[in-house]
């Protein structure tokens, strides 16, 4: 039995739950099942700890706050639709997926963007009974944000902030009723001294009128140190303790030389100190042999807790060997100590733990889906809409997905746009949240002209595809490989015919680390494998390039597109 329906969800956008035509090329799917069998997360979990990352899998650039007794959270979705997930929890640990942000088509327009384009670094606060979401959507109109009275929406149609010129907005509303906005933009004169020169920069806003009002000042040129070249000071944070305003920012890039550092001052406005100590957490120091090492830790957000203690949670990733990581950046927490009015969240030296202790406020209330250690995830697609673990590749013109023609299946249209296009094909991904997984799901044969099956995508030029397609009077299992730096077409490397009279099978990719392989069962003879130990890196970040993590799900597509 599938655990999580999210009928509400089904109610509030029933956009989700149309039709596929009935004339349609198409291929139906009875299941799909996701097992993660990580060696970190074996163990039991000791008492009074809980497990990180909080979020594992592609949950990258982590932004919280807090209502009351509930934490609401966060992540970027770059060019995958529905944009922004969002999650509740009652105690920072556990979290339920209740949505997404960005939810309909009008909303997000990704149309012909890379996947590593879109929606890059939102911000969630809460002021005066409303939620804000403030972002940016990369090659696609810019900064805007979205209200909402409910975080589980429904949420506002954007409102466009043509003023900022850069990425990652953040709002800060004060408790005096001013609000600004902070962000990542040009540095001075637009005349970067380096590679990676970037400011941040600080704006007031009218709540009001919904505009940005006054001057735009750069409170932060380049980072801690401007003589040191800081590359890349981006995610931007304000918040206050005390007397005093704390900005905090990611430095180093997204990779290995990640950092997040601080800085306050007495004024929203500045001027603003670093402090002399920074970085508060970083793990490029460390030596790269250690046992489960944790990489690329920073863009982190900071928030009080229930009981006056501070909690931050930031992105990082588990590399597999190397800088091999095919899992994405992920979502970590871990609690803030002060040390003369200075926030620290790690020690620079420290490997970052993977089992700390709980929060002194923690609850176990939270029955939500399993968002990290190894689980079993299993979709019957009995529910009348799609899952919200389930991402789209871009925004859908139209549904192209049905839970009513064959009920208790997921039915898929078989349509032109492909994997390697940069339309939106008719794949349903599911993250990859561990380096060791298995992936199935059960297929019926397509239609003639079709191909059907499951597919491994990093982007639109890395990706693998094992399918089924009729063959005259017969049916052929395959496999394809997409693994180049251009655009172009997938390498078909395997192929087996399948016995006649089959009409459906259960098709696995198995990842391992750096090794994948791909089999499949026709119910005839027991599992066979098409294809054992392909190189799985080329669904890694190190060499598909850009900032997201793999997915795998159904896939259908017409046949003579590749």
């Amino acid at each position: 039995m599938k655990r999580f329906l999210f009928l509400g969800i089904a109610l509030l956008c029933p956009w989700f739950a149309s039709a596929v035509e009935p004339t349609a090329p198409s291929a139906a799917f009875d299941w799909f099942e996701y097992t993660g069998r990580d060696a970190v997360f074996q163990a039991p979990l000791a008492p009074n700890t809980y497990q990180n990352p909080i979020l594992a899998g592609f949950y990258p650039d982590p932004s919280v706050c807090r209502v009351g007794d509930d934490f609401y959270l966060v992540n970027s979705s770059f060019a995958f639709f529905p944009g922004v997930p969002i999650f509740h929890s009652r105690d920072l640990v556990q979290w339920r997926q209740i949505g997404h942000v960005l939810d309909r088509p009008g909303q997000l327009k990704l149309d012909g963007l890379g996947v590593s384009r879109g929606i890059f670094a939102p911000t969630i606060r809460f002021y005066h009974g409303k939620y804000y979401v403030i972002t940016t959507l990369v090659d696609g109109g810019g900064n805007f944000f979205v209200t909402a009275n409910n975080p589980a929406g429904p949420w506002s149609d954007p409102v466009w902030l043509p003023e900022i010129d850069g990425i990652d907005p953040s709002f800060f509303f004060d408790e005096d009723g001013k609000a600004y906005v902070i962000n990542n933009g040009p540095p001075p004169g637009n005349k970067p001294l380096y590679s990676g020169h970037r400011a941040i920069w600080i704006q007031q806003f009218d709540i009001d009128t919904q505009k940005l009002v006054g001057p735009r000042k750069i409170i932060v040129n380049g980072g801690v140190n401007l003589a040191a070249k800081p590359v890349w000071i981006e995610g931007p944070h304000i918040f206050k303790r005390k007397n005093w305003y704390y900005l905090t920012c990611a430095e180093g890039g997204t990779g290995p030389e990640h950092s997040q550092v601080i800085f306050r001052s007495h004024s929203p406005m500045g001027p603003y100190t670093p402090w002399e100590k920074n970085p508060v957490i970083t793990q490029r120091t460390l030596p790269p042999d250690r046992q489960n090492p944790v990489t690329c830790t920073g863009h982190a957000d900071f928030l009080e807790g229930l009981d006056g203690t501070w909690w931050a949670v930031f992105l990082g990733c588990r590399p597999y060997q190397g800088d091999l990581y095919n899992t994405g950046r992920e979502t970590f927490l871990l609690p803030v100590t002060w040390h003369d009015d200075w926030p620290t969240i790690l020690d620079p030296k420290t490997v970052l733990p993977m089992r700390p202790q709980l929060p002194s406020f923690h609850a176990r209330n939270s029955s939500g889906m399993s968002l990290t250690g190894n689980f079993t995830w299993r979709d019957q697609f009995d529910s009348r809409s799609l899952n919200p673990v389930w991402n789209l590749i871009r925004t859908p013109a139209r549904p192209w997905w049905d839970f009513h023609l064959i009920p208790g299946s997921l039915v898929l249209e078989a349509r032109a746009e492909t994997l390697n296009g940069t339309g939106n094909p008719s794949f349903l991904g599911h993250r990859q949240q561990h380096a060791a997984f298995d992936a199935s799901l059960k297929v019926h044969l397509p239609s003639n002209g079709a191909s059907a099956g499951i597919a491994a995508f990093q982007n639109e030029t890395h990706h693998f595809f094992l399918g089924l397609r009729r063959q005259g009077s017969g049916a052929e299992v395959f496999l394809e490989r997409m693994a180049s730096d251009k655009p172009g077409e997938p390498e078909q490397v395997a192929a087996a015919s399948l016995p006649d009279g089959i009409e459906s099978a259960v098709l696995k990719i198995s990842g391992n680390g750096a090794k994948y392989s791909f089999s499949y069962d026709a119910g005839d003879e027991g599992w066979k494998t098409l294809k054992a130990d392909e190189d799985g890196t080329i669904l890694s970040t190190s060499v598909a390039g850009g900032f997201v993590g793999s997915h795998v799900g159904p896939y259908v597509r017409l046949d003579g597109k590749k």
